[in-house]
């Protein structure tokens, strides 16, 4: 396997991971900044108003866009790294 493939297949893996991991991470910072600004604005400093909606809110995300999250990491592994590994 030559160097060049090698880097184009974790570039690719890269992308996915990032592709894969963006609905996670927005909902995430809508939610930090929604909860942020709902206890500055009612001086409510509990601890777990942060945590528990946050968390909620990702588990939801992940259970709605799993079939995503799984069909590029298939299409990423079928059409990338098996035919790569067949190759050599």
């Amino acid at each position: 396997m030559g160097e060049q493939a090698l880097f184009d297949i974790l570039r690719e893996g890269l992308w996915v991971a990032v592709i894969i991991s963006a609905p996670l991470l927005a909902v995430a910072l809508v939610m930090g900044v929604v909860i942020g600004l709902f206890q500055a604005l009612t001086s409510v400093q509990e601890m777990t108003l942060t945590f528990v909606p946050k968390v909620g809110a990702m588990i939801l995300v992940f259970w709605v866009s799993m079939t995503f999250m799984s069909g590029a990491l298939v299409q990423y592994f079928t059409d990338g790294v098996i035919p790569m590994i067949a190759r050599h």
